[in-house]
């Protein structure tokens, strides 16, 4: 009899592949797996504050590809664009991503044999490595910026998985396995809670509650924790803060704490393919290494969500190659925005179907002794924008032209940031602001 027990995926916040014959940076990929799952979810809510972690959202994926065979992966691979190679020798492991490859993309790699293995290598037998190096450069003490990242699969005590998957998480992942007691929801909940607020420094303090967890078939439960706090390069002084109106998207106009400063700031006006125009600037946080990146639309009439569709880790790195430094007077608010996020639905909508029907997921490389399916795939992100600078925390083609910008870049309507690792064009975090 196969009996199928629940996982329950939790986030707390967490070269090259080939795509359409081009050969895209891995950290591009990933970033856009968590913007699509984004615009799902502003998709259902236009007028609510939208705040998750793509490299969070990819983090997990990456960790589900990992254990899952057959079709459920085939839907995880073809959604995100690349494999993560889960187990097996060198061989082995290229004959397996390769047919995960559309066949155009096979085509491409039976081209000639020493300049196409040597692109086959990079494309999937690297993949893992460049995954690690990825996270490794988004912590480094480099970025002077905190930046901190976790995974840790808690299982059911003497639950048995599949030493190579394992094996690869820690490798690949850096995520190490924990074994709670699931029969008793509220001890487990506690454990749980208890590692995500340590990773976190204390800005998540719970991302699941005992009604998450079924004491009599939750196997797992996945983490991902990704902790961000950093200071403004050119930082906004307290006394410049001053009350003024935004307009929200609800159509009501909020007083809220504006921040204010002049100061040079790279910044830019770009639109749409459907020449939709918006503003953008980039805010650099001290250490240089990250930046957060503001876009709202120029027209008051023009809805956020009408260029939102339109912005890609690709848009966002023509803006950081054509965005103009000036002296600009900046009007920003000063915010917090907690939101807690169900992705079962986004990620159903994208094609991954499979996982979550406990009669068609396949994990077999977790475990083989028992059918599993994921139940939840929970994020809870939460993001401060003060004086100082920013703390954040998540527990988971546009034509950009040069043109002059008006002296004042005033925020006062619905707009999208977004956190990200500049070395590696990392998306840590992003979201919409409709009511600061």
């Amino acid at each position: 009899m196969n009996w199928h027990f629940s996982l329950l995926f939790v986030l707390g916040t967490l070269t090259s592949v080939c795509s359409q014959f081009s050969f895209y940076p891995l950290e591009e990929l990933s970033s856009d797996v968590g913007i699509q799952v984004f615009n799902q979810i502003v998709k259902a809510k236009p007028q609510d504050n939208v705040v998750v972690s793509p490299h969070g959202i990819a983090s997990v994926l990456g960790v589900l590809q990992l254990g899952a065979d057959g079709k459920t992966k085939k839907q995880l691979t073809t959604m995100m664009r690349y494999s993560v190679n889960a187990a097996g020798s060198k061989e082995e492991s290229q004959h397996d991503e390769t047919s995960q490859l559309s066949p155009d993309h096979q085509q491409v790699l039976r081209g000639p044999p020493v300049v196409h293995r040597i692109q086959f290598e990079n494309l999937c037998y690297g993949v893992g490595k460049a995954l690690k190096k990825i996270n490794r450069l988004i912590v480094s003490k480099k970025n002077k910026d905190i930046v901190t990242i976790a995974n840790a699969v808690f299982a059911k005590n003497g639950f048995k998985m599949e030493v190579p998957f394992v094996t690869r998480n820690k490798e690949v992942f850096q995520c190490s396995v924990k074994s709670v007691d699931f029969e008793d929801p509220n001890a487990a909940c506690d454990s749980i809670n208890q590692w995500v607020k340590n990773e976190t420094r204390g800005m998540i303090d719970q991302v699941v509650a005992p009604d998450d967890i079924d004491g009599s078939l939750t196997r797992l439960v996945l983490v991902n924790a990704v902790y961000f706090k950093g200071l403004w390069k050119s930082r906004f002084r307290p006394e410049n803060t001053k009350k003024r109106p935004f307009y929200g998207a609800d159509g009501k106009i909020y007083q809220v704490p504006m921040l204010s400063q002049l100061s040079i700031f790279r910044c830019g006006t770009t639109s749409t393919p459907n020449e939709l125009w918006y503003n953008i600037i980039e805010l650099p946080y001290h250490g240089e290494m990250i930046s957060m990146l503001i876009a709202l639309p120029t027209e008051n009439k023009t809805p956020l969500s009408a260029i939102i569709p339109h912005i890609s880790t690709k848009t966002i790195g023509s803006w950081m190659t054509t965005m103009v430094a000036k002296r600009v007077q900046v009007i920003l608010p000063k915010f917090t925005a907690v939101a807690e996020t169900d992705l079962k639905d986004p990620l159903k909508a994208l094609g991954i179907t499979d996982m979550f029907d406990q009669s068609k997921a396949n994990f077999a490389k977790i475990t083989r002794t028992e059918g599993l399916h994921v139940s939840h795939v929970l994020q809870k992100t939460k993001i401060e924008v003060s004086e100082d600078g920013t703390k954040a925390s998540a527990a988971t083609t546009a034509i950009l032209i040069a043109r002059s910008s008006p002296p004042w870049f005033i925020v006062d309507r619905p707009f999208v940031f977004f956190i990200r690792h500049n070395p590696t064009g990392t998306i840590l975090f992003m979201g919409q602001i409709n009511k600061p």
